[in-house]
């Protein structure tokens, strides 16, 4: 059988090549003025998440959800970890925690982006 590490390679393959055709098919379709490529994937990605992690757990499937969990739904789109995570947060009672985690993910993330575009510029002036 495969190792846990191989599992996620492919899985991750599937995925990431599943996201690259997403975003080919929305610019032909949409152009690029909206990532509604990302959007859909966000979405799509975060709904299967939600399906695999329930019938994974009731069918006695865990054993495939580093292919299918981490694997193809995270070279699709970790915001499907993200809701995950934020869901799981909120259903153990922790409200205030969850949108802690929203907003330290989202403004902290912007931030990181913000700060190593601003770096590779300067570096590369």
């Amino acid at each position: 059988m495969f190792t846990t590490l191989t599992q996620v390679a492919l899985g991750g393959a599937i995925g990431a090549s599943l996201r690259y055709l997403s975003n080919v098919g929305a610019m032909r379709l949409f152009g690029p003025g909206f990532p509604y490529a990302t959007l859909f994937v966000n979405i799509l990605g975060s709904f299967a998440m939600g399906l695999l992690v329930v019938t994974l757990a009731k069918k006695g499937g865990t054993a495939l959800a580093p292919f299918l969990m981490t694997g193809i739904l995270g070279g699709f789109t970790t915001f499907s970890t993200f809701s995950l995570d934020t869901f799981t947060l909120w259903e153990r009672g922790q409200p205030l925690t969850a949108l802690a985690y929203i907003a330290a993910s989202i403004l902290l993330s912007l931030a990181a982006l913000a700060a190593g575009i601003y770096l590779a510029r300067g570096a590369l002036a």
